[in-house]
């Protein structure tokens, strides 16, 4: 990663499927993704209501972190994925996507999320609510 390079935080609800892809991959959760099914990869942005990045703000703007998520913008949001780069992890990537959100959406929308089991020490660092009632229908395919 660059040094002193600046981060852009934007919403983008186009984002390009191969840099979402990269991203996932990158970030170590390309292993719990489809990441090999693009059409389901589109599918999973397009479904998506908040698309939030981080870009450096250097030349190419890369993309390092992304956030997507449903949200209803009065109630609730949920975030599907909060994704960061491996090489820009550790910098405050993942907590300014997660400030761009509660920015974006105010503080009368919750936020949720379930994380994987590597990052839980990150949410609870940045202050999110450990909440033991949760439940899951698992996925076929």
């Amino acid at each position: 990663m660059a040094e002193n390079s600046h981060v852009l935080y934007a919403s983008e609800p186009a984002l390009d499927i191969a840099e979402f892809r990269r991203v996932l991959v990158e970030s170590g959760l390309g292993e719990t993704r489809p990441v090999d099914d693009p059409a389901r990869l589109q599918a999973m942005l397009s479904g998506a209501n908040l698309v939030l990045t981080a870009r450096l703000d250097i030349e190419g703007k890369p993309l390092v972190g992304v956030a997507r998520a449903v949200t209803d913008f009065s109630w609730v949001c949920y975030i599907s994925e909060l994704a960061v780069s491996r090489s820009a992890q550790g910098l405050g990537i993942g907590k300014g996507l997660m400030d761009e959100a509660r920015r974006q959406l105010g503080p009368s929308v919750a936020i949720s999320l379930i994380s994987v089991p590597g990052a839980v020490g990150f949410y609870e660092r940045i202050g999110m609510q450990r909440m033991a009632d949760a439940f899951w229908f698992s996925r076929k395919g």
